[in-house]
Parts: structure tokens; sequence; C-alpha cells
């Protein structure tokens, strides 16, 4: 058996520990704990999966993160893989969750913030590139580069949780993205 991780339901409530690749085959819903890092001057870091990774190889992705192990938090989670991806070990902040069923398999996302401060160190295996853009440069290569799907509505939806309505060209609105639905 590979990598486990806990089953859940439409509401996020645990029905049972399965094998994540059956997960996925089968499209049972599990977690998925996720961060989106700025920078002090509020950058926020974009990066581009290796060429070797199992899951979209060579998108772009404003979130770093994995499977949320057995028994572990949203939180917990997104601390071990900011260290494992980036060598960044700096405080988290959740900020919110959401059901995407866009993507690999459906899964619940928990989006987490941190600021980084330090310099990272990304693990060649998970990140082939990376750079802080602006949230207007970000605005205008989210939707022309090839983005994880799940990062693009993650990257919205952030946008608008943590800052309040943002004008700008090219940004969906949340009402346009039925395949996602926000807790």
């Amino acid at each position: 058996m590979g990598e486990l991780v806990e089953r859940v339901d439409e509401l996020d409530r645990v029905l049972g520990v399965v094998d994540r690749a059956e997960a996925e085959r089968r499209r049972w819903m599990h977690r998925i704990a996720t961060t989106i890092c700025r920078d002090p001057m509020r950058r926020i870091l974009v990066l581009r999966r290796a060429e070797q990774h199992t899951r979209f190889p060579g998108h772009y992705d404003v979130m770093v993160g994995g499977a949320v192990d057995v028994g572990e938090s949203y939180e917990d989670a997104a601390a071990r893989e900011l260290s494992e991806e980036l060598g960044a070990s700096v405080p988290v902040r959740f900020m919110f969750k959401f059901l995407c069923r866009d993507g690999v398999s459906p899964v619940w996302f928990g989006v987490h913030e941190a600021v980084i401060t330090e310099p990272l160190v990304p693990d060649p295996s998970e990140i082939a590139w990376h750079a802080w853009l602006t949230e207007l440069e970000l605005r205008e290569v989210v939707d022309r580069w090839p983005f994880v799907p799940g990062g693009r509505e993650a990257l919205r939806r952030y946008l608008v949780f943590g800052q309040g309505p943002i004008a700008g060209a090219g940004r969906i609105p949340l009402s346009a993205a039925p395949s996602c639905h926000r807790e």
C-alpha cells in the first residue's frame, strides 16, 4: 500500500483510510493542504512543477502542498509540505477551504498563507522554477500559462477572501466556477 489518506465526504467528514492512488483512481474525495506564499513586498510565489511530477507535470501553480496524512490537521500538513518542498520553516495561517472537483480527483483544499522572509531551497523533484510576481503580473498570466486547475481557482478565492474585491481584467467571478464549492 502506498500513501495513506483519509477519504472524506461532501462535508469534509472522515469516512475511512484509503490509499491515495486508489482514492484518485476511484475519484474519492480526500484532503490536500496548500499554502500560498507571499514575500514582505506582498508578491506571490509562482512555481512550475517538475516535469517528472506525477500530477500536472510542467504546470504552474501558486500553491505549495500535498496530501494531508491520516490524523493530521490541514495546518500541520501545510507547514510540513512547505518545509519539504521549499525548505521554509515559517508559520502558516489558515485562510479557507473549498471542495474542488476539477483535477485528478475531487479534493478538499485547505488553503493557507505564509510570509516568506528566508531564502527558498526548492526540492528539484517537485519544483523546476519559481519567481515572485505581483498580483497584477499574476493576473496577466494565470489564464495564459498552463496552471494547475485547483491552483487557479484557489488564487481567485484567495484574492477575494483575503483582500476583498480586487479590480482587474481577466478575473473570473466565483460564480463562474461551478466545479468547486466554497466552505
